[in-house]
């Protein structure tokens, strides 16, 4: 069931000045079974023709998403988003283990499928359970189409950090604020 901008913001922790900058994304995508679905992602107002044409070249080379719901779907957990293989973008809240904010916070970041790109700081692995294996179906590797077009784009995509791996996520520094 679609949502609105008004739903998809429904009990965020987030100030009135970063609700103020989202907007609401319907996409279209290929799910794991093949099958052409309609998802909603809400992200930073300046970012979404960026990610609607991200998704509209994945779509094009059927690359799967597990799904795509608002985080306010999951009462804004990142960890049962995540476990659900959830794409997504703003999430008010902190990064893992710190207590800063996350780029998801004002929406200036993407995460894409999970538990085929989880996230892995030594033991850690999120979500739990998961791995990464570049021979399965909707990986993000170093060449695919999502990494090639977000990085031209000045996006940093967390495969390439070295204290960690964040596979499935991608900032835009130079647009964050």
């Amino acid at each position: 069931m679609a949502m609105t901008l008004e739903q998809a913001l429904a009990n965020s922790p987030a100030p009135p000045d970063v609700l103020e900058t989202q907007t609401l994304l319907s996409i279209p995508f290929i799910d794991f079974a093949g099958e052409a679905q309609v998802g909603q992602l809400v992200i930073h107002h300046d970012l979404a023709a960026e990610v609607a044409e991200l998704f509209r070249l994945l779509l094009i080379e059927r690359f799967p998403i597990g799904q795509m719901t608002p985080v306010v779907a999951f009462d804004w957990s990142d960890d049962l988003s995540m476990e659900a293989n959830n794409c997504s973008a703003f999430n008010f809240r902190v990064k893992v283990g710190k207590s800063e904010l996350s780029a998801h916070a004002t929406g200036r970041a993407l995460d894409i499928n999970p538990c085929q790109n989880p996230y892995i700081r030594g033991d850690l692995v999120l979500p739990p359970g998961t791995n990464y294996n570049l021979a399965a179906p909707g990986t993000l590797a170093p060449d695919s189409t999502a990494v090639r077009f977000l990085e031209s784009r000045g996006w940093v995509w967390g495969g390439r950090w070295t204290t960690l791996k964040d596979f499935h996520h991608f900032e835009n520094p130079l647009k964050c604020l």
